[in-house]
Order: C-alpha cells, then structure tokens, then sequence
C-alpha cells in the first residue's frame, strides 16, 4: 500500500558521533581531512567516514551600469585548460560573507556595486563537505580603482553581453561548478525578474 505525503515517517539526519583528524596540510588553512564517525536514522553506525575541511568561498557574477558582465579567461590547475571565471575568493577567518564578496570584487576587478543580491549558500559536496560557496549577482557595478588581485593565475578581464554570458554557459566555458551555477543562478534571478506581475502561468 502507497503511503500518502502525510502518513511517511519524517527523514532524519545524521549524527555525528566522533570526528578525527587524520591530514593537516600545512597550517590547515586549505585542507583538513577528518575520519567521521556517522550514525544512520535506523541506528546504523558507520566508522571512517571521509570528511574534508576546505575554506568558505565567494563567487559574484558582476553586472555593470552599461549592463555588461565582467568576467575572467584564466587557467585553472584542476581544469587543466583556460576557463572563463567569476570573482571570488575564499573568506577571511570571522568575515561576514557578503564583506567577503565585495572585498574581492574591489580586489579582483576594481569595481564597486551597490546592489548585491544573494544567489544562495551551498555545501560544495553533500556528502564530504568541502567548504560552503556564498552566490552573489552584484549589479549596477563602476570602475573605482585599479585591481590589487594576489591571485596566482594570469587572467584577462572581459565584458560580455548577456547573451555572450549566456552562449558561454551553454557552450561549458565555465569549467568550475560554483562559478557555472552562479552564472546560471545569475541568469535566472534576472528573467524572473521581467516577467509579467504573477510570473508564470
């Protein structure tokens, strides 16, 4: 017999019942590996369950006054290839994440937005962790100062078209999964923007 939405029992999460460090990579900042000791809803425990501790992280897609989007073209170690990138960039120790997100626009780009819409807070990986990316799509973006990046990659700055950011989304351009699901949150936030009052019918 089909139970109905109402007579299913509720999920329940995990417990964890014991964490151990197993990896530091130098002072930790950048990784942490940790043994999990989880216990199920239905009582079952599971030990040496990986878990991995990585930095928080900021990724804004930038829309300019000229409604422009700034973007990056920069190689990537794990792409092993160029890529078109968002700003970003991990979280300072104690920083909120939206100070985060405008210090690396400033950094990175040179640029300023006064209005700052969160896209979302997300689990990079739902089952090891891996840090928590913070989405912004920061608009009305102007030029205020030269960048002052410490990044490690050469990039080239580029403005695009919306639909430029678009066809660059589709064509997998952005190779890195935040920066691909910002843009394509991004995209979304702005054409349910123009719908018609009541949206969708």
């Amino acid at each position: 017999m089909t139970q109905t939405p109402s007579q299913q029992t509720p999920l329940q999460t995990w417990k964890t019942l014991a964490r151990e460090r197993v990896l530091q990579v130098g002072d930790g900042r950048f990784l942490v590996v940790e043994n999990h000791t989880v216990e199920l809803p239905d009582g079952q425990v599971i030990a040496n369950w990986p878990w991995l501790v990585t930095p928080a992280f900021v990724n804004v897609v930038v829309e300019t006054a000229e409604k422009k989007f700034l973007c990056f073209r920069q190689a990537k170690y794990a792409v092993d290839s160029l890529s078109l990138a968002v700003a970003g960039g991990y979280l300072e120790e104690g920083e909120d994440p939206l100070e985060a997100a405008r210090r690396e626009l400033l950094e990175e780009t040179g640029y300023q937005a006064d209005v700052w819409i969160p896209l979302g807070s997300y689990v990079v990986d739902g089952n090891r962790g891996n840090g928590r990316a913070h989405l912004y799509l920061a608009r009305g973006a102007r030029w205020v100062q030269p960048a002052d990046a410490d990044d490690l990659e050469e990039q080239e700055l580029l403005l695009l078209s919306r639909a430029e950011l678009a066809d660059a989304l589709r064509r997998g351009e952005f190779k890195v999964l935040p920066w691909a699901t910002a843009v394509a949150l991004a995209l979304l936030h702005i054409a349910q923007e123009e719908l018609p009052a009541g949206g969708l019918s």
